[in-house]
């Protein structure tokens, strides 16, 4: 298993606390993915008892709800690999303004950067075929991240835990994820219980 390759060298570290563990079932229960709605409620109603408040559960809710960029992530490149291909397969160099959207919104930013590593590509490919979502990804991304509700290592936590349910495996944002709550803190049995969260998840039957 790959988790176990990785953490094969990390502490152990403690388990996950009640309040962490609840946020994600609740992020696993309400991913596009998985989509339980009856186990979600289930669980807000078990977070509010442990004493998490309304900002830090939607705070959850609105990091998982980013799994939607995943379809930005793949597809994107192949339409701008099918775009240059049928140019004659040479990319022009980022315009001006191209340049500035790019600069602003990614730099030097090591956590971007680690994106890219896992994606690369990607961020090219969006800011040519639409920098209006390119832009777009960056606010709604950054929400999360602004209002601080919730520990950085509990937002990767949950992230990863949606990104190993299934029928959402989706390895760049498993190892995105699981790198960034290494470096923030998190030991491996509080790695390997997230994942045995996820790993449960149910099916996705529909809505309605």
């Amino acid at each position: 298993m790959l988790a176990e390759v990785i953490l094969k060298d990390v502490d152990e570290g403690p388990a996950l606390d009640e309040q962490t563990r609840v946020l994600t079932h609740i992020a696993v229960c309400s991913a596009a993915t998985t989509m339980d709605v009856a186990g979600t409620g289930r669980y807000i109603e078990e977070a509010l008892d442990l004493g998490l408040d309304a900002t830090q559960i939607q705070e959850a809710l609105t990091v998982v709800s980013g799994l939607g960029v995943h379809t930005l992530f793949e597809a994107s490149r192949q339409l701008s690999s099918a775009i240059l291909r049928r140019g004659g397969g040479e990319a022009e160099p980022l315009d001006t303004s191209q340049q500035d959207l790019w600069d602003r919104h990614i730099g030097t930013d090591p956590y971007w950067q680690r994106m890219e590593d896992e994606l690369p590509g990607f961020f090219d490919a969006l800011l040519r075929m639409s920098p209006e979502t390119f832009v777009a990804f960056f606010d709604y991304c950054a929400v999360p991240w602004k209002s601080r509700a919730l520990r950085a290592v509990t937002k990767e936590l949950i992230s990863l835990a949606a990104d190993s349910t299934p029928t959402h495996r989706y390895k760049p944002g498993f190892l995105l994820h699981l790198k960034n709550a290494l470096d923030l803190g998190a030991g491996a049995r509080s790695i390997r219980e997230v994942l045995d969260i996820a790993a449960a998840a149910p099916e996705h039957h529909g809505v309605g």
